[in-house]
């Protein structure tokens, strides 16, 4: 090691982090070949069959029509009815193999980011004399700026400005089309990568810090209360006020618009030279846009409501479990997960990190299948839409990277009742994210 003195967290430390990184590499990489390749191979075949079946279908239809035997329009014709059902079993193939590609391209990617992540913050740290990881923290006047935010909120905004061709760039994945994506996906890359060195450069910073000698406030309207936590409050504020915009500006155009459902319904119609508005919830909801949306088009955004609202479950559980003084092991079960307080904070953490993860997931599996139903960001409806689940998204995916550090500090420098109060930070964060989740569900997806 080089620099003198006494470090809070040796060097050797960070082995534990590469340890990770290779862990979660390989979880990814066998999640990949078995999902995005072995899987998504034989129910591409599936689909490439029922393709078949389907254009033998229609050629018989339309020999049929051409031939005078039935109508075009004779929607009760046994070709006919052949046809459409062919067509939807093309359709539902063409989804099987999507959801199984896309699960497992993102996985990979994922998995890439976090093993990133993981790197970074080690050699960041690894690379630091110990005199430079030395921080007693003491007294409260001591001042503890960080570049950090900063860092990732620039990370943030390139990732922003990027996002239609992003999108466009996980399209020509999931088509298996590379040439095209690159390109596409460079800004957001590079955002990604910005947004993983700010958060492990705050990582760099923080985890020797023992929780002991916090700023306090002295101005109302936060008076009494530790500057960090202040912070966040004024963060997540911030925050209300960009998910409210995408509420509002969605509800406003939502009221105008005459959807595929409404008109369906005849609550609306069409002036000349109008269109129908596709949201997401047309394509979603049952018998929707495409014909072919039932119970289980809307169980990715059901199930990734319930994992999110668990999830914020978990994060208390582990921040109690931190405050503790005296932890009891719990009986059955349960006991064997969490056998000392160490061990339940971590796995606590690491079920919050898989949960959220999950929603990642499920996500662009969701997406996948509204894009292949030609719901994109192209549109209005598409565009407020993917920015206002996007911008969630991000949101969950800062969160895992941050959750990803809390492991690792569970697992070495330790959480007590001393610095619970990073997890108690973190936890109002993951609620926000959580409770805009709730509302974003019914809003874009039921309404």
């Amino acid at each position: 090691m080089s620099g003198g003195g006494h470090s809070d967290v040796k060097n050797a430390i960070w082995m534990r982090a590469l340890l990770m990184a290779g862990i979660i590499l390989g979880l990814g990489v066998a999640s990949y070949v078995g999902l995005g390749v072995v899987v998504a191979g034989m129910k591409e075949t599936t689909w490439d069959e029922e393709a078949d079946h389907f254009h033998d279908a229609e050629k018989d239809w339309k020999d049929a029509v051409a031939a005078g035997t039935i109508e075009s329009d004779d929607t009760s014709a046994e070709l006919y009815i052949a046809k459409e059902a062919a067509h939807h079993h093309e359709i539902d193939a063409h989804l099987s193999y999507l959801t199984y590609r896309v699960a497992g391209l993102t996985m990979l990617f994922v998995s890439i980011i976090f093993t990133a992540f993981l790197v970074i913050s080690g050699l960041l740290n690894s690379a630091q004399p110990d005199d430079e990881h030395h921080d007693d923290h003491h007294g409260h006047e001591e001042h503890h700026g960080s570049a950090s935010p900063i860092i990732f909120a620039f990370g943030c905004m390139l990732f922003l400005i990027g996002f239609p061709d992003f999108a466009d760039g996980l399209h020509s994945l999931m088509l298996g089309s590379g040439s095209d994506a690159i390109s596409d996906l460079s800004v957001g890359m590079i955002g990604l990568t910005i947004i993983t060195i700010g958060i492990a450069n705050w990582w760099r910073e923080d985890l020797p810090f023992k929780g002991y000698g916090e700023q306090i406030a002295t101005s109302d309207p936060f008076a009494g209360q530790h500057i960090r936590k202040a912070g966040i409050w004024v963060f997540l504020m911030s925050e209300v006020m960009v998910f409210a915009t995408f509420f509002s500006s969605y509800l406003r155009m939502r009221t105008e618009w005459c959807t595929k459902w409404a008109f369906d319904e005849g609550t609306c119609t069409l002036e000349d030279g109008e269109t129908l508005a596709m949201t997401a919830s047309d394509y979603l909801r049952p018998g929707g846009a495409a014909g072919t949306g039932d119970f289980w088009t809307l169980l990715p955004g059901a199930i990734n409501t319930f994992a999110l609202i668990i999830s914020s479950y978990t994060i208390v559980l582990a921040l109690k479990v931190a405050k503790s003084h005296d932890y009891k092991v719990p009986t059955g079960f349960m006991g064997k997960l969490m056998p000392d307080k160490k061990s339940a904070i971590r796995n606590y953490l690491i079920i919050t990190l898989a949960l959220g993860t999950m929603f990642i997931v499920l996500k662009l599996v969701e997406w996948s299948h509204l894009i292949a139903e030609g719901f994109t960001v192209g549109s209005q409806e598409g565009s407020i839409f993917y920015i206002s689940t996007g911008a969630h998204g991000v949101h969950v995916f800062a969160g895992l990277l941050i959750m990803l550090y809390m492991i690792f500090k569970a697992d070495t420098v330790e959480w007590d009742e001393d610095n619970a109060q990073g997890i108690e930070y973190f936890g109002l964060y993951w609620h926000f994210v959580d409770l805009a989740w709730v509302v974003i569900f019914p809003a874009f997806y039921l309404y």
